[in-house]
């Protein structure tokens, strides 16, 4: 297994690949972004143009699914970074992989004595990995996203949204509390073990030299789909949690 250049700053641990991997993540998303609103043209659009297209009506049907048609829009922005900032940061660990073998200890990158005892003198440090494959990272996501999710709840569905916590009765206020600190949970541990797996096996896998090119072609077309699935399931059940706290169940039956 590799372990991840660590820096010691005032007592915090900071992953350098994590971070430099994030911030490779921003700038193709934001790129991408870009480019698909570049010469936008009605008679003759550009592949990108189309491709760009049919993401967002793929987010806008996603998002529709969970709300009253005429409150989409407002959280299309919204669904549209998250699936392309979770999909490509879940693929960002899959083509290659940049590791480093040290044999003296590093304070700069992490490599204690204790560490280099515990690979037999010679440890390898990764420098490139998913961002999603760091429970930190996912854990972020979901932190941000629940926090949006109380705050618009308080602010636009207050009384509703309050009165949920002790329905159907006063005495499951207990159990609905609990599900509300489970859901930054399991949205955190869902995607952070998928793609943690995926790249633990792709390792595994590259142990295994020439026998395992087949094997390894096939995982990361498999990893694909996977990160796709996740970051699907990552976007969707944002939306689902935030119609839940900002819709009244009356107001939504008007709507439909």
């Amino acid at each position: 297994m590799h372990e991840f250049p660590v820096w010691d700053v005032g007592g915090f641990r900071i992953d350098f690949s994590t971070w430099g991997t994030i911030i490779v993540t921003m700038i193709i998303t934001f790129a991408l972004a870009r480019l698909a609103v570049r010469n936008l043209s009605v008679e003759n659009p550009s592949k990108m143009q189309n491709f760009m297209e049919w993401i967002i009506e793929f987010v806008h049907n996603t998002v529709a699914s969970t709300m009253p048609l005429e409150k989409v829009k407002r959280y299309l922005s919204l669904g549209l970074t998250l699936i392309l900032f979770i999909f490509i940061s879940n693929l960002l660990g899959l083509p290659f992989g940049v590791v480093f073998e040290y044999s003296e200890p590093n304070a700069f990158l992490g490599i204690t004595n204790e560490l280099l005892e515990k690979y037999h003198g010679h440890v390898h440090i990764a420098f490139w990995k998913s961002p999603t494959a760091d429970l930190s990272v996912t854990a972020g996501l979901a932190i941000v996203v629940i926090f949006l999710v109380h705050y618009l709840g308080l602010k636009e569905n207050r009384k509703h949204y309050l009165k949920h916590y002790f329905e159907p009765f006063p005495i499951f206020f207990p159990l609905n509390l609990i599900k509300e600190i489970s859901k930054p949970l399991t949205l955190a541990l869902r995607l952070y073990a998928n793609i943690f797996a995926g790249e633990v096996l792709i390792a595994t896998i590259l142990m295994l030299g020439l026998w395992g090119l087949p094997f390894l072609a096939a995982w990361q077309a498999f990893s694909i789909f996977v990160g796709g699935i996740q970051a699907f399931l990552f976007t969707i059940l944002t939306m689902v949690y935030i119609s839940q706290a900002t819709i009244h169940h009356h107001d939504e039956e008007e709507a439909h």
